[in-house]
């Protein structure tokens, strides 16, 4: 059993045979995109966080490769401790010398004369020493020197550095194109969302302004919300339009879209081995109807699908689910759709778990929070029913663990059995008088294990506050 998934092995020869979301034909579809140009531009494959960019990314780069595609991966985040992205991005591109490293020794001493920082002196005593491994010691001599020419060049810097900056670009484009008709380099730039805002937007302009050249397709793997986050905070305003802003820099945008939610929950399931608990020899002889694997999925795949959740917050779910169940001997009960239910809680909606846990939410609220997260399936005959039965078996289970030890009466009838009050209702229960919600306490109430059982039970297996017993 594993707490969660470690990256992938992605296989050299078929890099989407291990993919479990069907992503393959958007990849495709990528590759005649970035293949179909002429010209380089920057393309943004924007998704939330923790919806497998990287792994997709990892992927593809792969069956580019593959395809005869030369390409670069650039991660970010695990290099804005540089303050240079030019060195950064010029270190990628590196890789792609081989028999060009006189073109690219010249690009370098060109990229180097682009640094803000250095006197052009010792600029280019830096590059001698790495590319001619000669010394620094001629450089520093005259920095002095340098340092006034500087300041006097500095002067009439805009038409200079112009110039440098297209011999720059020109030098890059004659290194990365082949020749008229191949494929463009496709550089991936991942993980932008994640840097210093001030990094992430130094790399955006890098890429705009320096390495903007036929031959090069820019890949940036981004979440656009938080580096619209970030573009604000650079320059200290909320007010800036940041989606305008990232236009200048994005040429065309796209979405991979979500996964199918039950195909991913059967592979996280399957993943995380439930079916060691749920279909143990030990529980079924306890648990003789065996539906407690289709009680969780289906729930799962109603909660996961509604709430929109993340492929890493589905898989952090299952996995605090799974570790909980340890804490269960074959012979607990488990209640599986309340059980996943106070895991969803507990992960992604933590006040409302604590209030629950502290006891210091009442039953109608409870009652109404749990509705206001199921409300849009309201519609559904079938799904409002096993919601309806979910809801009265959580508050039956609540009502046990603050009115120990067997709660009080939620549903008052009369001798003909006519409901005569109630103490707790449903807004996803529209029939008459709340009568529907009222039969499915009733109901609970006639069967003696679930009227006795307390939630404090799955809570403290949910907290992992009881041994582990299981495997």
């Amino acid at each position: 059993m594993y707490i969660r998934h470690n990256d992938l092995v992605i296989p050299e020869e078929n890099p989407f045979s291990v993919c479990k979301l069907d992503r393959k034909k958007y990849a495709d579809v990528l590759t005649e995109l970035v293949g179909g140009f002429g010209t380089g531009f920057v393309l943004a494959l924007n998704s939330e966080w923790g919806t497998g960019k990287t792994t997709f990314v990892k992927m593809w780069r792969q069956d580019l490769q593959n395809a005869g595609f030369d390409t670069l991966y650039f991660n970010a985040w695990e290099n804005d401790f540089e303050s240079n992205p030019l060195v950064a991005i010029m270190s990628e591109l590196k890789s792609l010398s081989k028999d060009k490293t006189v073109k690219f020794k010249s690009l370098i001493k060109k990229g180097a004369v682009l640094t803000k920082n250095l006197a052009p002196a010792v600029i280019k005593a830096l590059a001698s020493r790495y590319i001619d491994q000669q010394t620094l010691v001629d450089g520093l001599e005259n920095a002095s020197k340098a340092a006034a020419e500087i300041l006097e060049k500095e002067i009439e810097a805009y038409a200079n550095r112009k110039k440098q900056l297209n011999d720059f670009r020109k030098d890059l484009e004659s290194f990365v194109n082949k020749g008229i008709g191949d494929k463009p380099v496709v550089f991936f730039i991942d993980e932008l969302d994640r840097c210093r805002p001030s990094y992430a937007v130094e790399v955006l302009e890098h890429i705009k302004h320096f390495f903007a050249v036929s031959g090069i397709v820019f890949v940036l793997a981004i979440d656009k919300e938080q580096l619209g986050h970030a573009v604000r905070g650079v320059y200290g305003s909320e007010q800036i339009d940041a989606s305008e802003y990232l236009r200048r820099f994005i040429d065309l945008e796209y979405s991979i879209p979500l996964p199918n939610t039950k195909h991913f929950v059967d592979h996280l399931y399957d993943f995380f081995a439930f079916d060691q608990f749920f279909k143990a020899n030990e529980r079924l002889q306890y648990n003789r109807r065996g539906e407690e694997q289709e009680l969780f999925l289906s729930l799962a795949e109603v909660l996961f699908d509604k709430g929109k959740l993340t492929l890493r917050q589905q898989e952090k779910v299952f996995a605090h689910a799974r570790m909980s169940l340890k804490s269960f001997s074959y012979r607990n009960y488990v209640l599986p759709s309340v059980f996943l239910l106070l895991v969803y809680l507990k992960s992604l909606k933590g006040d409302l778990y604590k209030s629950i846990q502290g006891r210091e939410i009442s039953l109608q609220d409870l009652s109404d929070k749990y509705s206001q997260i199921f409300q849009s399936l309201a519609a559904d005959e079938y799904k409002i029913n096993s919601l309806l039965h979910l809801q009265a078996q959580l508050l039956n289970l609540y009502n046990n663990y603050i009115h120990k030890p067997y709660g009080k009466q939620l549903v008052k009838r009369s001798s003909n059995h006519e409901i005569e009050s109630m103490e707790v209702t449903s807004a996803l229960d529209h029939s008459e008088g709340n009568h529907l919600f009222a039969e499915m306490i009733v109901r609970l109430n006639r069967d003696p294990d679930e009227q006795s059982i307390s939630i404090e039970h799955l809570l403290n297996k949910i907290n992992l506050t009881s041994p582990l017993v299981t495997k």
